[in-house]
């Protein structure tokens, strides 16, 4: 493996941080490096963290173009880091080696093949049916991309076109995303659970070229029809004055074991048909299209407190080398003899960055998973462990609580011995799960760590760094080489040393994104303007006596639910589309599996009568406008909501009572105009409990 620097022996175990800490309800439990994980890291010791993290911050242009070395430019500026966060100096802005050229897909397959990496494994296919798998080598995968660049090509799409990806967890994903970057098209994956409505809105944002789809798949038992959910969202375009100009769909469900009954089934046309376009593509010409450092890479929609997603753009050269850099440091990763899973969806930045580019450009073999960790029951995702040998796993907190709520034997009947790190996303990882992990998974013999990024980070921004200090629970991140979190009080003032605030980064890396797609100003009011000279995270946080950050959620009106981050305004309005809803409010409340899920509080009018009827149709309007991930778990009647005489509603006295908070401890309310409707909430809340 290749890399950067390398500094001082390794410290002994004696000399590190060896202090348990309490901060908060975090409840930290310490677990030194391990001396196997710890051998021939990148820094194998608190000194060698330390000193490599100040120099990426002293030098960061001589730093970030080092790692970009490693990777290959057909034409390299004399260039580094350039950023303005403050718009009161002018237009905001992140640029990384501009005026350089190079391509992403490129990096991913030819310098790997040129490598010597031609005949290695770069993805073992794992389907939703356990039997279900295939292989596809580093020469194969570069195969597939160049046929499918041929179709793309043979299209109309050419370089700059926005290009819809709407599939499930299959090779073809990553096929049809890299197939993009080759021809220097712009992906924009939408996730496959997502409705025909939150797919349209989508395709119209980004202004969509093409749609790539696929016929259906299974989730466990349920057939998904991808196919006619496309074809509805390409309606719904019409009717919006956007057409989609062509449409190319793989038959998946030809090569799957049925696991269910498929509700219907999908009519392709020939001109539609993903192999007919390979077989009329052959003699199409699509060869590496060389593209500006900041050129967009690809657009990955993300939910917004406004209740309208965001398009977030990455662009070539810094994303690349952002992702390359922090999936080998992270993971600790070792191509020569790792095999890492990163259980995470494509329709997802973390499905992006370590699921299809990170561990591409690294040469690592990969699997790839379809299905879901309860099917066919609880042990799947251990079973796929022991079959491929896996290393290196990365997987959400969600996962972890879902599967540590069965018998441990359904671990521990499978073989783990080559598991030597356990990345999670998400979410912070609470103590207990943190525990499971430890010690019935890892048999104290893994590396925990946790990580905190987002969308629009593109690469972790915090994670634990395993080999270089002991490994906390809850999570007691560091930052990683190149951030620098800043902590904000309510007055926008810098904490120093312990404290609790907003977390905020005062200065750019390489793999930021650059843009909102089409609404450069909404990219400056979300997240510079709030605080001018800081990128704001949405996010608050602790921060203990070593340095070491602890998020602790939203500050905004955001959820996070199963790892994914949800908009209450986009859940609202879907509420307030049903003809019996005067008025709605979202909030968040804690789930012990999902970590948080929507809680919501609804008007109707006087002379209705609020029954299972409404509430079953308003979930239906949620599912249908934006995913079953978004249909709140209790819909709740309000005859009235807290509001202040400004007519803003009181959100906390709202996730207080969604909470189970007792009445008395509701806090201040002499602020509202009515203060008799929280006993009205407190009368109307259903007994069970989340």
């Amino acid at each position: 493996m290749l890399r950067t620097l390398r500094l001082i022996p390794t410290l002994s175990r004696a000399n590190m941080h060896s202090t348990a800490h309490n901060f908060g309800a975090a409840q930290a439990r310490l677990k030194e490096p391990e001396d196997c994980l710890a051998f021939n890291a990148e820094f194998p010791g608190p000194c060698h963290y330390h000193q490599l993290y100040e120099e990426s911050l002293a030098n960061p242009d001589t730093f970030w173009t080092n790692i970009a070395s490693q990777l290959h430019f057909k034409h390299k500026s004399d260039k580094g880091l350039e950023y303005n966060f403050d718009q009161r100096k002018g237009d905001v802005f992140v640029k990384f080696m501009d005026g350089s050229i190079t391509n992403v897909a490129f990096n991913c397959l030819e310098r790997n093949i040129f490598r010597g990496l031609g005949d290695k494994i770069a993805y073992k296919w794992e389907g939703n049916a356990d039997g279900d798998y295939e292989s596809i080598t580093y020469n194969e995968l570069r195969t597939k991309v160049v046929e499918f660049s041929r179709v793309l090509k043979n299209r109309g799409v050419k370089k700059g076109d926005v290009v819809g990806i709407y599939l499930p967890m299959i090779v073809e994903l990553p096929i049809a995303m890299l197939a993009c970057a080759r021809i220097g098209a712009i992906h924009s994956v939408v996730f496959a659970g997502f409705s025909s409505n939150a797919l349209a809105e989508r395709l119209r944002q980004s202004g969509a070229k093409t749609l790539i789809t696929c016929d259906g798949f299974y989730r466990g038992k349920k057939h998904i029809p991808l196919k006619s959910i496309a074809d509805e969202a390409l309606m719904i375009c019409k009717n919006i004055n956007h057409s989609v100009e062509s449409t190319i769909c793989f038959e998946h469900l030809k090569r799957v074991t049925a696991t269910g009954a498929a509700s219907e089934v999908a009519v392709i046309n020939d001109e539609e048909n993903w192999d007919n376009a390979v077989a009329d593509s052959k003699e199409v010409s699509a060869p590496v299209e060389w593209c500006q450092a900041e050129d967009p890479l690809f657009i990955l929609y993300t939910s917004g407190s406004t209740g309208a997603p965001k398009g977030i753009v990455h662009t070539n050269a810094g994303y690349m080398t952002s992702a390359y850099y922090s999936m080998q440091v992270t993971f600790d990763a070792k191509p020569e003899t790792d095999v890492y899973w990163c259980m995470a969806d494509c329709g997802w930045i973390t499905g992006h960055t370590y699921a299809v580019y990170g561990p591409l450009l690294n040469g690592m073999t990969s699997v790839l998973f379809e299905g879901i960790p309860s099917f066919p029951d609880y042990s799947r995702t251990w079973k796929i462990v022991d079959k491929h040998q896996v290393s290196k796993l990365y997987t959400s907190p969600t996962a972890v609580r879902s599967m540590m709520a069965h018998p441990d034997h359904m671990v521990k009947d499978y073989e783990r011995s080559k598991l030597k790190v356990i990345g999670t996303v998400g979410e912070p990882m609470n103590p207990c799960a943190w525990k499971w992990l430890n010690e019935v998974v890892g048999e104290k013999a893994c590396a925990i760590v946790d990580t905190y990024w987002q969308t629009e980070t593109g690469c972790h921004l915090l994670t634990s760094h395993h080999t270089a200090v002991p490994q906390q629970s809850g999570c007691g991140n560091l930052p990683f080489l190149g951030i620098s979190p800043q902590l904000l009080d309510d007055n926008g003032k810098k904490i120093r040393g312990e404290g609790h605030g907003t977390l905020v980064v005062d200065r750019a890396w390489p793999g930021m994104m650059r843009t909102i797609w089409g609404d450069h100003k909404r990219f400056i009011d979300a997240y510079f303007s709030p605080y001018p000279g800081y990128y704001f995270t949405g996010d608050g946080a602790k921060r203990d006596d070593e340095g070491h950050y602890w998020v602790t959620g939203r500050v905004d009106d955001l959820m996070n639910v199963s790892g994914h981050l949800l908009s209450t305004a986009e859940i609202e309005a879907a509420i307030a589309s049903h003809p019996m809803v005067v008025e709605a409010a979202v909030v968040a409340t804690s789930h012990k599996v999902k970590g948080q899920t929507p809680y919501a509080f609804v008007t109707i009018p006087d002379t209705a009568k609020f029954s299972d009827k409404i509430v079953n149709e308003m979930k239906a309007i949620i599912r249908k406008k934006i995913g079953p991930i978004a249909v709140p778990d209790i819909i709740q009647f309000a005859p009235g909501l807290p509001k202040t005489r400004s007519g803003k509603i009181v959100r906390r006295i709202l996730r207080k009572v969604a909470d189970g908070e007792k009445e008395a401890n509701l806090g201040d309310t002499s602020t509202l105009t009515d203060e008799t409707v929280i006993h009205e909430l407190w009368v109307n809340r259903p007994i069970k409990l989340l």
